[in-house]
């Protein structure tokens, strides 16, 4: 009969309206979960099969979930370095469990891989990247050289993201690259002093202090003398041949037997004497102890400008005399030895500190102009021991570890996994989706290419719900639903009706 097919019509009329409910007030629910993609109910006719085309069979209704999981969200800024957020296509890729690897040092994933867009990531006490929903985020770690990522579609290659307390080493300075000018009109015996801070093998800070002194305009135009000191320290004097050209006194090239110390008092001063390779390299050694506390003082030459205030030539000094025949028409670099260990016996450990004043001619590094006598620029590569301060993520998901002490770190690269129809993936606790066959395979992709979508720092994706329509659909189910509860009733009364029809 059919006012019980309208009976349960109604029925299956509250029953979606129900589902229906549920999913908008998910939504409300989740207006502000971080990635969260809004729901849809969807509803669709249930036909029953009719015994001929004269009667109608009533089915009533079914509803389904439609998942909006491919919609963008806006992207609102954060203050955390570690909250990232992805625009476009594409998902993180998380994990529910981590086991270190005690061989390789990295957290490999051990519990199911899993997608996400929420990128609110904080640093766990082992310093691995976890977001709210407990899921930590993976990705490739820096290959074996040093020299980029090895990304592959093979998702268990992938590691924990960890920026535990890390340390960057101490770098020896061994390279100083100087942009500085040289007051044409001073005096003679006038002095320029640069101090340069360098740094040893332990990433202790050393002051390095080049002397430029203006030469007797009737000795030599437009010439300065060179020295070099070296903060709290003593000199090595050495007799060795160098490289079998010329023989010095009072040099040590690294390869010499005999070796005696002697400490600088005051204003004594030791000289380096040496021959010069036209553009090579010039070898001086100094060498440094902060127990004997006194300074050394080192002269290295003579430098001598065109008129144009480019340099002309260096020249070394040979007994307190520069040697105008040999001098350096090439690369324009000094190189000083220097022992911070004040080692008595030895200088085997001692280092070089290659210093570039420019090339001859040229515009670069040392001038002589009737301006200021001013350090433009002192460039040196040694650096002291680093603790890390900061972690930067960039558009590629490149993982950065930034240390105090100006050095940066490569650690890992995180990828963006892609679905032929992510709308297909299976949604599960903690805003995290799985695979399955409707959703296709997952494919693992550098951020900002293979249309893959890009990360960006500092950001986190917002929920897609918007309250208004939700508002409006929930007053639209409640309708529905009530307007439902009528067909029962009255399908009710059409049946009481039918039974006072027999009394």
């Amino acid at each position: 009969m059919s006012i019980f097919g309208g009976l349960r019509s109604g029925v299956s009329g509250l029953f979606v309206q129900s589902q229906a409910m549920a999913m908008i007030s998910d939504n409300i629910a989740n207006v502000n979960t971080v990635g969260y993609k809004v729901n849809r109910p969807q509803f669709s006719t249930l036909v029953t099969t009719q015994a001929s085309e004269a009667l109608f069979a009533s089915g009533g209704v079914q509803s389904h979930v439609a998942r909006e999981i491919d919609q963008q969200g806006l992207l609102a800024s954060s203050t955390s370095a570690t909250d990232i957020a992805v625009s476009g296509a594409g998902f993180f890729a998380v994990t529910d469990e981590l086991t270190l690897n005690t061989t390789t040092g990295e957290y490999e994933p051990t519990g199911d891989i899993m997608y996400t867009r929420a990128g609110e990531f904080r640093a766990d006490k082992d310093g691995n990247l976890v977001n709210a929903g407990g899921f930590y985020l993976l990705g490739f770690p820096r290959n074996a050289t040093d020299t980029g990522y090895d990304v592959t579609n093979v998702l268990s290659a992938m590691s924990g993201v960890n920026v535990a307390s890390r340390s960057a080493t101490p770098t020896q300075t061994s390279q100083v690259q100087l942009e500085a000018n040289l007051q044409q009109s001073t005096a003679t015996g006038g002095t320029f002093d640069m101090s340069i801070q360098v740094f040893d093998r332990l990433g202790a800070k050393r002051t390095l202090t080049l002397t430029f002194t203006k030469v007797d305009p009737a000795i030599s135009a437009n010439a300065w003398d060179i020295s070099a000191e070296i903060s709290a320290g003593q000199f090595i004097n050495t007799d060795v041949s160098n490289d079998g050209a010329v023989t010095a006194s009072q040099l040590d090239d690294g390869t010499g037997a005999d070796t005696a110390a002697d400490e600088i008092m005051g204003d004594d001063e030791l000289e380096a004497f040496f021959g010069i390779v036209a553009g090579t390299e010039t070898d001086y050694s100094a060498f440094a102890d902060d127990a004997i506390g006194t300074g050394g003082v080192a002269n290295l030459g003579r430098i001598t400008f065109n008129s144009n205030g480019t340099i002309a030539s260096i020249t070394d000094d040979f007994g307190g005399v520069a040697n105008s025949g040999i001098g350096l028409t090439g690369d324009n670099k000094m190189q000083l030895l220097i022992d911070y260990d004040g080692d008595d016996t030895t200088s085997r450990d001692a280092a070089s500190i290659i210093i570039d004043l420019g090339s001859i001619n040229g515009s670069d590094g040392i001038s002589q102009f009737d301006g200021t006598s001013v350090i433009n620029d002192i460039d040196q590569n040694g650096k002291q021991f680093g603790s890390l301060s900061s972690v930067s993520v960039d558009e590629n998901g490149e993982v950065t570890a930034l240390f105090d002490n100006g050095e940066q770190r490569q650690l890992f690269q995180v990828p963006l996994v892609t679905f032929n129809n992510p709308n297909g993936l299976q949604a599960l606790t903690g805003n995290v989706y799985a695979q399955t066959d409707n959703s296709g395979q997952a494919v693992v992709k550098v951020a900002n290419s293979g249309g893959a979508g890009l990360i960006s720092p500092s950001s986190l994706e917002q929920s897609t719900v918007d309250l208004a329509d939700e508002f409006t659909k929930l007053i639209v189910t409640q309708r529905a639903f009530a307007a439902n509860t009528r067909i029962i009733t009255t399908a009710d009364e059409m049946l009481d009706e039918l039974i006072r029809a027999k009394r």
